[in-house]
């Protein structure tokens, strides 16, 4: 536990630590994405939004030197990542409670597709429209989907920067 500590206590160290997980966790998309081929829906993509956001703050603030003035600033900025973390972990819940069918998603990606008034407007749409579904899951692992173990993810993550924060704080 002491380890856990002297690793908080250092906000440089917990920056750091939120880029690399969070960069890990985008490569792993990405992997999902054009390795295996699985397309992302409108809410996964949304879901990326929160790591591109807190990605740039945690190099900055890994940036800022070790002493006092800066250690504020550090400590706000962790605050702030683990704020957007935990955006992303809600988008997340809200994504994964669509896929269990707990409550309705966006239109644009679940429910029926509406039939083409005629034959020309249905070729005509193939060109055009290409919907992955939001409400079915694309792949599963323990029982989660990529949406639920994203939400595991966003909550570690704004765990870890909102200890580091407050270890910043207390000594800045």
């Amino acid at each position: 536990m002491q380890a856990v500590a002297r690793f908080l206590a250092v906000p440089r160290r917990v920056a750091l630590a939120v880029f690399a997980a969070a960069a890990a966790t985008i490569a792993g998309a990405y992997f999902f994405e054009y390795v295996l081929r699985l397309p992302p829906c409108d809410l996964c993509l949304m879901q990326r939004v929160p790591y591109y956001a807190a990605m740039p703050l945690a190099v900055l603030l890994a940036l800022l030197p070790a002493r006092p003035p800066a250690l504020r600033v550090a400590g706000y900025g962790l605050g702030l990542v683990a704020a957007i973390f935990l955006v992303g972990a809600a988008l997340a819940g809200y994504h994964a409670g669509v896929e269990w069918a707990l409550w309705q998603g966006p239109g644009g990606c679940t429910g029926a597709i509406a039939a083409p008034a005629g034959m020309g407007d249905f070729l005509k749409s193939l060109e055009t429209v290409r919907v992955v579904r939001c409400d079915q899951a694309a792949w599963r692992f323990l029982g989660l989907s990529l949406a639920g173990w994203n939400v595991l993810i966003s909550l570690a993550i704004a765990a870890v920067a909102g200890l580091g924060a407050r270890a910043a704080l207390t000594r800045g």
